[in-house]
């Protein structure tokens, strides 16, 4: 997906384990947060937020998406919660947001937002994916997150735009 000679490293690679705190309230804030607490300036670093925007909720979950029912990471409460919010609302439009933050060597910074636009169904339909992936329909695949492939989703998802932007971006600079 980058161009050659690009070479990718997790922070796992790099030795990295501190906790960060993602205390912003923008999925933009969020990234950079965590973009500058690897705190590199011999590499290209780049990080990245997401969640789920509901419009009839003003944008809630956001950046509270992990943790939207009351513990970091439990799905089946986030999205018990989701439905109780939604519930009698007919105007179910949502989208997946990805940002991801890039730091340059030079200290530049910037952020490339992707997004992906849907309902949020009455109840949870398929067994795959994760997160809200049971009650976002995207009109396009026809299905729910969670019933369609990998490669489907990714041709069409927020993660899948954002790195898709972030790869022209890099592709244009001279950073190597």
């Amino acid at each position: 997906m980058f161009p050659a000679g690009v070479e990718v490293l997790t922070l796992a690679d790099i030795g990295f384990t501190a906790p960060i705190d993602e205390c912003g309230d923008t999925f933009e804030a969020n990234a950079l947060i965590k973009a500058r607490a690897v705190g590199r300036q011999d590499c290209v670093v780049i990080a990245d937020d997401s969640g789920l925007a509901v419009d009839a909720l003003g944008g809630a979950p956001g950046v509270h998406s992990a943790y939207y029912g009351g513990t970091h990471g439990d799905d089946a409460g986030n999205n018990a919660r989701l439905l109780r919010e939604l519930e009698g609302v007919t105007d179910r439009t949502a989208r997946f947001v990805c940002v991801i933050a890039c730091i340059l060597p030079s200290g530049e910074e910037f952020t490339l937002r992707g997004e992906c636009v849907g309902r949020i169904l009455e109840a949870a339909e398929g067994e795959g994916g994760f997160g809200y992936d049971p009650l976002f329909w995207h009109e396009g695949l026809g299905k729910s997150f969670a019933t369609a492939s990998g490669e489907e989703k990714a041709r069409v998802s927020h993660r899948g735009a954002a790195a898709r932007a972030l790869v022209e971006r890099i592709s244009a600079l001279d950073c190597r």
